[in-house]
């Protein structure tokens, strides 16, 4: 679980309530059932009609992306890749294949590395991963959406609620003195659709984004180390090219992962020999 996203949605709803409270507002001017139908119920109809069925099917799963942490950490991933580099590079690409087992819960690495065993070209494996990557980008991006559109249907919802109280605030001008009150209410609609576009909605949408590049840039780590597996690259070129992705925060935990320190970072020599590190066997 994200922690950062639960807490981040808590505060949001508990500063509105409070700023609530504070202005002289009372808990119980904020529950109105009839504006919670018109706003939630509204919304929901709109994202139905907008995507089809066998997206809608996937809000479950696309709800636990936004709140679940990627697994998948770039430290962890450069350190499998170099090791299996320097398996190849000592027994040879077959031996890659007795490695399968590791990467039994990771299509996407035990394809790379058995197109590999196999000795497809270079230029194929690069194609069919390159192209799984933006295929599982436009998919998760695809089910996201729902909540983008959320974003967009909830202010126009609450406005549509407030329209719908007016109207019956002017039918009724019998009575002025619960004209205030009433108008008050009717704009808690507004309230509730802006509230739930930028507050729940969207910021939803933009954890998924950023989840969603997190796990790109892990596939994209692991395609350009399984490539250069394939080419027989020693491993400190290989790690070189993999920290390029990586932040400079992110490469620190990958160098301190690796046993790798500052000095070693840019060259391993010793008398003029190359010396293979970061195998973790």
């Amino acid at each position: 679980m994200d922690v950062a996203t639960v807490i981040g949605l808590f505060l949001g709803v508990l500063s509105l309530i409070i700023g609530f409270t504070l202005e002289g507002g009372t808990l119980g001017a904020l529950l109105q059932v009839t504006a919670l139908l018109i706003v939630l119920g509204g919304t929901a109809g709109a994202v139905v009609v907008s995507f089809p069925g066998k997206t809608l099917k996937k809000i479950p799963f696309i709800i636990k992306y936004a709140f679940v942490k990627p697994k998948a950490d770039p430290g962890e991933t450069i350190e499998k890749l170099i090791g299996l580099a320097n398996v190849s590079r000592r027994e040879g690409l077959l031996a890659l294949e007795g490695r399968q087992d590791e990467f039994s819960e990771d299509k996407f690495m035990s394809t790379g590395i058995q197109m590999v065993v196999d000795g497809v070209d270079s230029d194929v494996i690069d194609d069919i991963l390159n192209r799984d990557i933006e295929l599982y980008e436009q998919k998760i991006l695809s089910i996201g959406r729902m909540f983008e559109a959320a974003g967009g249907f909830s202010p126009t919802m609450g406005i549509i609620g407030t329209v719908m109280g007016l109207v019956h605030v002017l039918g009724n001008l019998s009575s002025p003195s619960s004209l205030g009150p009433s108008i008050a209410v009717a704009f808690i609609a507004t309230l509730y659709g802006v509230a739930g576009a930028n507050v729940i909605y969207l910021p939803i949408f933009n954890k998924i984004k950023a989840n969603l590049q997190q796990d790109v840039l892990i596939r994209q780590i692991k395609a350009e180390g399984i490539l250069s597996v394939q080419y027989g690259e020693n491993t400190m070129i290989l790690r070189q090219k993999l920290f390029a992705f990586l932040s400079p925060e992110e490469r620190l935990k990958a160098e301190e992962r690796l046993g790798v320190s500052n000095d070693q970072s840019g060259s391993e020599f010793a008398g003029g020999q190359y010396q293979e590190v970061g195998s973790h066997e």
